[in-house]
């Protein structure tokens, strides 16, 4: 080894001793946190548990909610992504070891002579050799170390998205049966209104044969019968359509798919205790993706800033060479060690790599904003579903109000038509005020509780922050 090798080599194991890795600090938003949310929420309001959807009281939705986690391709496509991200740890950490190689060759090649008293007489040549190489770039500066951080950072944040997807995915599942059975209740509801105004029209009949009504009565009343058989199409479809949507949260075809609730009655609303405002930022998932990826930028700058820094590789050869093929195995051979140590620095480039390392430098503050984006919204989304999960509970009893004095006022309107008191507009407006109320009061159930899948999702699902494997 000659004295420039030793020289350089003594200069590669000096500033490694000496740590000279580059460390980029890491820059975080900046967020104030509230010590309280502006919503309060009941004394008996429960903590979220992972399996918050057993809170509401219905086996078929559990049901389905089992099957969605085990057959959604939604799911599914982002655990292949996970696996495509450990993948990416392992070829990241490859940089950090030896490459060795090996190769052979053989050559040979027949020469004939033609004159001289030796003509047709052959001389065959061959040779042989093989070899090993390995070459190792050393890490001086960290380059390939913030490169396996990067890739660990970002096989983290696919996890946390595949969590994310999970919960999207369950309060999906959720969202859309409940859909289902609120358009079922308000279907039945549209049916009995059409069976009462059809009533109506027989009375109304009756009385016109026998001279009690006119025929515009009649025909006012049977206009209200076609308008609410019109009327049960729409939500027939949407029936339809929303099942369909279920099916493919689920993982199944829509073709046969059903299920059995025919109504939102029987449905329990939950108080969920939100917890205070500052545990928010470990109950998220997508909260510590966007970490993983800010933690993953700060390692590509790293990688980055290294980059413009000289690079060390050390490369070591031994082979065996022959100029007969067969003699490598009797020993006819030469052996050949060698060792040698490369240095590279940039000088020029045109500045491609100062632009790569500003353009991570401006990748790492864009997601700072992005985390801090992300914060913000998570607090709203808690804010946005506390207000309405106690202000539907308000109005989901005044509208139960209404809905009995409706019917009270349909009943009597119908008895004094009946005794020639009041005339038949006084029967419809009150129908069609029964009605409006009956179907509201379906949809204030509905979004009661929409209102709770949507703060156990903000909330997080009952996730919690546990380190992934990588």
């Amino acid at each position: 080894m000659n004295i420039w090798v030793r020289r350089s080599l003594a200069l590669v194991v000096a500033c490694s001793l000496s740590g000279c890795a580059i460390v980029s600090p890491q820059l975080t938003p900046q967020v104030e946190v509230a010590g309280t949310w502006n919503e309060a929420t009941g004394t008996d309001a429960a903590a979220v548990s992972p399996t918050w959807w057993t809170a509401f009281g219905s086996p078929e939705l559990q049901s389905l909610i089992t099957e969605a986690l085990a057959g959604s391709p939604d799911l599914a496509i982002a655990t292949e992504r996970v696996q495509q991200a450990e993948a990416q740890v392992r070829v990241a950490g490859a940089s950090l070891f030896p490459v060795l190689s090996a190769q052979g060759s053989t050559a040979g090649h027949r020469t004939s002579t033609v004159g001289g008293g030796r003509s047709g007489e052959t001389v065959v040549d061959s040779g042989g050799s093989v070899g090993l190489t390995a070459s190792y770039e050393l890490d001086l500066w960290g380059k390939n170390r913030a490169g396996v951080r990067a890739a660990e950072s970002s096989a983290a944040a696919a996890h946390f998205d595949r969590d994310t997807a999970q919960v999207t995915l369950v309060s999906g599942v959720a969202t859309s049966y409940f859909d289902v059975l609120a358009l079922r209740t308000r279907l039945a509801i549209a049916r009995e209104n059409l069976a009462t105004a059809q009533k109506v029209l027989d009375l109304v009949s009756s009385r016109a044969r026998n001279g009690a009504a006119s025929a515009l009565d009649v025909s006012r009343q049977e206009a209200t019968v076609l308008s609410q058989q019109a009327g049960l199409l729409p939500l027939e479809q949407q029936e339809r359509q929303t099942l369909a949507a279920l099916a493919v949260l689920v993982g199944r075809v829509p073709e046969g798919f059903d299920v059995k609730a025919t109504g939102i009655d029987d449905l329990d609303v939950p108080t969920i205790d939100p917890g205070l405002p500052s545990t928010l930022l470990v109950r998220r998932p997508d909260l510590a993706s966007a970490e993983a990826q800010l933690a993953a930028a700060n390692a590509d700058v790293a990688a980055a800033r290294a980059a413009l820094l000289p690079s060390i590789t050390l490369t070591g050869t031994a082979g065996l060479a022959t100029s007969a093929l067969t003699s490598i195995a009797t020993g006819g051979t030469t052996a050949a060690i060698g060792i040698a140590a490369s240095l590279l620095q940039p000088i020029f480039d045109g500045g491609r790599l100062r632009g790569q390392k500003a353009v991570a430098e401006s990748r790492e503050r864009e997601l700072v904003e992005t985390y801090r984006k992300a914060i913000l919204s998570a607090f709203a989304d808690v804010e946005t579903a506390l207000a309405g999960t106690t202000r539907l509970g308000q109005q989901q009893s005044l509208q139960a109000g209404v809905q009995t004095r409706a019917q009270e006022s349909l009943r009597l309107a119908e008895i004094r038509y009946r005794a020639g008191a009041d005339d038949l507009l006084t029967v419809l407006d009150a129908q069609r005020t029964l009605f409006a109320a009956q179907d509201q009061l379906a949809q204030v159930e509905l979004n009661r509780l929409q209102a709770a899948v949507s703060l156990y999702k903000a909330l997080g699902g009952g996730w919690s922050a546990v380190a992934p494997s990588a």
